[in-house]
């Protein structure tokens, strides 16, 4: 039996900004709490595919879906290709409704089918569907009345920047040496400590200690999503003060020039505009913000990997 739920949210933000932020999924880990990470394997104008992970029940589980993109009309039709058990299938629309007195209504429908129609199944499906629907509401709203709010764009508070690199060592040992995060206080000047946990294949778990070139210090629990020789994904579940939410990906291939590495860093960050002067000091703007933050993590980033590069040249 096919089920049907429906959750709403009366927002002030106007209708085109929550459209435009539900619509780009690579911005999903860093504003919604439940996605850990997003890969897309198709990419049109008005279509796409991809896989993603999430947080559901407590566990972190992966589907791949299809989404028809209607920006003329607000909408947003999704469909799981093949869906995570106990969920058989699962679909749904986003709704974006412009008010009369201004601000929007954000409907999110979800349609869904349980393994072998099992009862216990179901109630299981619709406490996370309860539980992970007005939080992703409620974080869509945020950060586009945030934006509303300062007359800045979305763009402004959410963003992405990537640095890239050649290194002298083989793709697939630039990867064990970031998949190899509990070895980093060893190997990297700006992480004091890590704690990292594999409980399911491809899943970690990490915990960190880390200095910025300013001496501030930090902790940060992140989820990563590592496949291997590939690609490492990781969202922070515990973000630095700056920051309402961070998600990156580590891309590992060859360099076209011999048996080098290419690796690329990307960072998905949303500011939180409440922290920036309470952080960078009483006159900071959020462009001082983006550019701090530009600096900061794409220079341990560019750390990371050199140090990489230096590790396997000496192994070797």
């Amino acid at each position: 039996m096919r089920r049907h739920t429906r959750h709403s949210l009366i927002s002030t933000a106007p209708p085109q900004a929550l459209y435009d932020l539900a619509a780009d999924v690579g911005r999903w880990p860093s504003v919604f709490a439940p996605s850990v990470a997003a890969h897309h394997l198709e990419r049109g104008e008005l279509s796409e595919r991809f896989r993603l992970w999430a947080s559901v029940g407590g566990e972190v589980k992966t589907w791949v879906s299809r989404r028809a993109l209607d920006p003329f009309n607000l909408r947003i039709r999704f469909d799981q290709e093949v869906s995570a058990p106990p969920i058989a299938s699962m679909g749904g629309e986003w709704i974006f409704e412009s008010l009369p007195g201004g601000g929007t209504e954000i409907v999110l429908l979800h349609d869904f089918t349980a393994v072998d129609d099992d009862p216990a199944a179901t109630d299981w499906i619709n406490a996370a569907l309860d539980r992970n629907s007005p939080v992703e509401l409620a974080a869509l709203a945020r950060i586009a009345e945030l934006a509303a709010g300062l007359g800045a764009d979305v763009g402004d508070l959410v963003f992405s920047f990537s640095d890239t690199v050649d290194l002298e060592c083989s793709p697939e040992e630039a990867y064990a040496f970031v998949h190899r995060a509990d070895l980093w206080p060893e190997r990297l000047p700006h992480v004091r400590r890590v704690e990292l946990t594999e409980d399911a294949a491809g899943v970690q778990e990490m915990e960190m200690d880390t200095v910025t070139a300013d001496g501030s210090a930090h902790t940060t629990r992140s989820v990563r999503i590592c496949v291997p020789g590939e690609r490492i994904a990781y969202k922070q579940l515990v973000p630095p003060r700056l920051l309402l939410g961070h998600s990156g990906v580590w891309r590992f291939g060859g360099s076209g020039a011999g048996a080098g590495a290419r690796v690329t860093a990307e960072h998905t960050v949303a500011i939180d505009p409440a922290a920036v002067r309470e952080v960078l000091g009483e006159q900071a703007t959020l462009a001082d913000a983006r550019r701090y933050l530009r600096e900061v993590l794409g220079a341990n980033s560019r750390t990371t990997l050199a140090t990489a590069g230096r590790a396997a040249a000496s192994a070797g």
